[in-house]
């Protein structure tokens, strides 16, 4: 509504900010409605082919100024592969850290980055990553300097040396690097409104992420499956009459397939091509799953699209390069954690804190 005597215009109250719009971002865009994601300025088709560090760069790039082309920075790919390589060789991560689980670990490295260089915490997240990777029943093996952040992640993490898995995850972080006003990147950009340093608004970020709500499904998503796997589809019919959501289905933006899920679904599958039938299995199980779970969803609510998300198929792969089920949320959060960045950045050119009203509950 408008005050009609001069004063400040006031939009009606939203519950959970619905629809209300928070930022103007050249970062990344969605439509809901057409099912279509553009990360810096590019279709998600075109992204993925360019890398996690190549879109980061760009992303970083776009935050900075008005004026940069669509070319990388490559100064920050290389500032992270050297940050990398020091904090990898060195006693950054703190053993008592590995106690904990993954976000918690996270939380710890993010909170333990000096300076403000985004190359340092995003290095410092998959270092840290890794090593928590190995903790845990991994068996890291060296790395290249010059791997992909995924191929990084997966030999220092688990002794992967296989790189079509560690390309297929570097595909991963870079699906899910940016995505509009979501809850941590909102979070994200409310701290740096105040000017708090990097470490503190990622670290608020990460926060965030480890709601289930927002960053927990995938590992439920191979429960699903696992629970189809030993009592058929009418699990599905069953979870539904008991009311129990069924995750991996439904978003807060998409009204149709979220495009994510079509990426990760052929990242799996070119990876599984020629792989025994026993590993091709779950994809398949996963796709009948989405058909008969997208049909029940329909029959049941007509009027309110659920569509499989982005973490369907998350899950399908990340199992499929061999990630344990209690990393999930933090190999997203090794995606993220470079959209943050860029977010970080560009709230700071804005310079306004962000200070929304309320309004009194009756």
């Amino acid at each position: 509504m408008v005050d009609t005597a001069g004063g400040p215009v006031v939009r009606a109250w939203s519950s959970g900010l619905e629809e209300v719009v928070a930022a103007a971002t050249r970062l990344s865009a969605v439509d809901g409605d057409a099912g279509i994601l553009r990360i810096g300025g590019a279709g998600l088709e075109d992204v993925v082919g360019r890398g996690y560090l190549g879109v980061t760069s760009d992303l970083l790039a776009r935050a900075s100024s008005d004026d940069v082309d669509d070319s990388n920075d490559d100064g920050f790919a290389v500032r992270y592969r050297a940050a990398r390589s020091r904090l990898d060789a060195s006693d950054f991560v703190d053993a008592r850290w590995l106690r904990h689980a993954p976000m918690t670990t996270l939380r710890f490295a993010l909170c333990a980055v000096d300076g403000d260089d985004p190359a340092d915490f995003v290095a410092a997240t998959h270092v840290t990553l890794a090593a928590w990777l190995r903790a845990h029943g991994g068996a890291g093996i060296a790395a290249n300097e010059d791997d992909s952040a995924g191929v990084f992640l997966l030999k220092r993490g688990l002794g992967d040396s296989d790189d079509a898995a560690g390309l297929a995850l570097d595909r991963y972080l870079t699906t899910v690097v940016d995505h509009g006003m979501n809850a941590s990147t909102f979070t994200a950009r409310v701290v740096a409104s105040t000017r708090a340093s990097l470490s503190s608004s990622l670290t608020a970020a990460l926060g965030a992420l480890s709601g289930p709500l927002h960053g927990g499904a995938p590992g439920p998503v191979l429960d699903l499956l696992d629970a189809v796997a030993a009592g058929g589809v009418d699990v599905i019919e069953r979870e539904l009459d008991a009311g129990r959501r069924l995750m991996g289905f439904g978003h807060r933006v998409y009204r149709v397939r979220d495009p994510r899920a079509a990426v990760l679904e052929a990242t799996v599958d070119a990876l599984l091509r020629d792989a025994p039938p026993v590993r091709r299995e779950r994809l398949q199980r996963a796709r009948t799953v989405e058909a008969t779970a997208t049909a029940a969803l329909s029959r049941r609510h007509p009027d309110r699209p659920l569509p499989a998300n982005v973490e369907f198929f998350t899950a399908v792969l990340l199992e499929a390069v061999g990630l344990p089920r209690d990393a999930f949320s933090a190999v997203f959060a090794a995606g993220r954690v470079g959209g943050w960045c860029a977010h970080v950045v560009e709230q700071r050119r804005v310079g306004k804190l962000i200070r929304p009203r309320s309004i009194e509950a009756r």
